[in-house]
């Protein structure tokens, strides 16, 4: 793709000042700029490389006045930074803009497929899938029998969602990610064994939703596990049986959430944290990295650190203690001496 530096001021509502006709074919750090990219500057601590930066073309702030001699084109705008992510937004749409549907997928008559859809190689769509328009949906992903896909999701390489599952619109869901697989449910036995428990809900994905790289949702026992809207997961996330996570909540990498938990609108929840089964944590609610959290949080906008986890300010007294253990430690030694 090769765009002029007129053409990117014109995406940006932006202004030239340089040559407007130079070709601007990639995007680049200001210090590793080379000929024919484009970069952005943003943090003044990188005011500097843009007096030696090889980049054809830099977005920079409209106040932005050069303290000495640049050969660089300028493209001036409000704000630089959000300019530059408006930019990485539209370059990313235009690399992802696929369509058509691969001789090499296999589509049952009874899938229902919308206008603009994009299914790659070694695609396996089940009986009576619908998958709605401008879905795109990348080589060698599964998808079970009545699953749902609405329109303008993107399902990236190599995903497993399993029967009766529904993704919402405008959904991402990255490589790697399974959808529906059976919840851990197992009933003990009296010579010691476990017999499987049926799990015959489903996964509820709704609009506006990301989930990252193997991340798994497994399905519901009975009723379905659901992912409310605008919910962000990052990588390798493990959400269990009918937990419910509530919208714009966003968890980070390797937490773990167990059964039946119920989580607010607004959570933040940090990485490695667990939670046992059958919660009930409130809206805007905030989890510390590597907590562990064993009762209900009921409080609305709560914030938690620990295993187990509790109220941040005492958890980080409690924590100045703890580093200072030994030292108490000593001290009450040498009173015993002193006393004894």
């Amino acid at each position: 793709m090769e765009f002029t530096a007129q053409k990117i001021a014109e995406i940006l509502k932006g202004e030239v000042e340089g040559n407007q006709d130079v070709n601007l074919n990639k995007l680049s750090k200001i210090e590793e700029g080379e000929e024919g990219s484009l970069s952005f500057l943003a943090n003044p601590k990188y005011k500097k490389f843009i007096y030696s930066t090889n980049a054809s073309a830099v977005i920079v702030a409209k106040n932005f006045t050069p303290e000495k001699p640049i050969s660089t084109t300028l493209i001036k705008v409000d704000d630089p930074y959000s300019a530059f992510a408006q930019l990485l937004d539209f370059y990313n749409q235009i690399k992802l803009n696929k369509t058509g549907i691969s001789k090499m997928a296999s589509i049952p008559d009874s899938a229902k497929i919308g206008k603009n859809v994009y299914i790659g190689d070694f695609v396996v769509i089940g009986e009576n899938v619908v998958i709605s328009e401008n879905a795109k949906i990348y080589p060698q992903t599964y998808i079970g029998d009545n699953v749902k896909i609405g329109e303008n999701s993107m399902l990236f390489a190599g995903i497993k969602i399993y029967s009766e599952c529904e993704i919402g619109k405008n959904c991402t869901i990255h490589a790697g990610v399974v959808i529906g697989s059976d919840g851990f449910g197992f009933a003990p036995q009296s010579n010691n064994n476990y017999k499987k428990i049926a799990q015959i809900g489903n996964v509820l994905v709704e609009d506006n939703v990301e989930i990252g790289s193997n991340t798994t949702i497994d399905r519901a026992t009975l009723g379905s596990t659901i992912i409310r809207k605008g919910v962000k997961l990052d990588n390798l996330i493990q959400i269990a049986h009918n937990v419910e996570i509530g919208e714009n909540t966003v968890i980070a990498s390797q937490t773990g959430i167990s059964g039946s938990t119920k989580i607010g609108k607004n959570c933040m929840i940090g990485g490695q944290v667990g939670i046992i089964g059958h919660l009930i944590i409130a809206d805007e609610v905030k989890i510390a990295a590597q907590s562990g959290l064993s009762k209900n949080i009921l409080k609305k906008g709560s914030i938690v650190q620990g295993s187990p986890a509790f109220e941040v300010k005492k958890y980080m007294h409690s924590y100045i203690h703890f580093r200072n253990l030994n030292n108490i430690v000593d001290r009450i030694n040498e009173l015993e001496k002193k006393h004894s």
